[in-house]
């Protein structure tokens, strides 16, 4: 597999050692990597918008004058792909990663463990990424990736699909669900949720993190948490 690596850090010397663990874990790996390196976050927003497709970003925090997570906070609204890793001195903006669903974080020194552990993970989550749910309905045929679903629920016999957009098919979710993988879990009858989108779950409901609430049925609590906790 090929990855485009951006690595936006305004010290020289730390990009220098990312940049050969990262070329030392493809070797290990087998992948092959484009590498590109980026002294700011404005330097990296200009090339991203000229040419830019990237699939892993290691990005540094303290930089300016944009640091690190405003610039994440901008690409984020576009590119919904790409996966981020934060590498920082400190450990003091870990929440902010939430807004932007960082993948990890990562403190300086970089350890090659830790690092490669981590790119592993961000080569795993773009494998899934790629999986697409296929559905022919009205003469076409529509390819959803698995990654953009939240949520799918029936109305009577219809489901719909709940992802950039929303899609109605003639299908029951027992079909639908066979064609979906481990990041999904049936919630009684009539709704399958993606563990990933879960922000929290009480006795009766489970909210999503775009603002949505799926009813949840009686004794089906404990099946959510335990497929949460053992969600890859």
């Amino acid at each position: 597999m090929k990855y485009g690596v951006a690595i936006c850090d305004d010290v020289e010397a730390d990009r220098g050692h990312l940049k050969a663990l990262v070329r030392r874990w493809a070797q290990n790996a087998g992948h092959s990597l484009e590498i590109s390196e980026f002294s700011s976050a404005e330097n990296f927003l200009f090339r991203y918008a000229q040419e830019g497709d990237y699939q892993i970003l290691l990005l540094d925090i303290e930089m300016g004058p944009m640091d690190g997570v405003a610039m994440a906070k901008k690409l984020r609204r576009e590119n919904d792909r790409v996966q981020i890793v934060f590498v920082t001195g400190y450990s003091d903006y870990i929440a902010e990663g939430y807004e932007v669903e960082a993948l990890h974080y990562l403190l300086k020194p970089v350890k090659e463990e830790k690092l490669f552990a981590v790119l592993d993970r961000a080569a795993e989550k773009l494998s899934q990424n790629e999986r697409m749910l296929n559905l022919e309905t009205g003469g076409e045929m529509l390819r959803i990736p698995l990654y953009q679903i939240r949520y799918i629920d029936m109305q009577g016999n219809y489901a719909t699909i709940h992802a950039r957009e929303d899609y109605t098919v003639r299908r029951t979710l027992g079909e639908l669900e066979e064609m979906l993988d481990e990041r999904f879990c049936r919630v009684g009858r009539s709704a399958v949720v993606c563990l990933a989108c879960i922000c929290r779950v009480t006795k009766k409901d489970i909210y999503l993190n775009d603002g949505s609430r799926v009813p949840l049925p009686r004794g089906a609590y404990e099946k959510v948490n335990q497929a949460i906790i053992h969600m890859k």
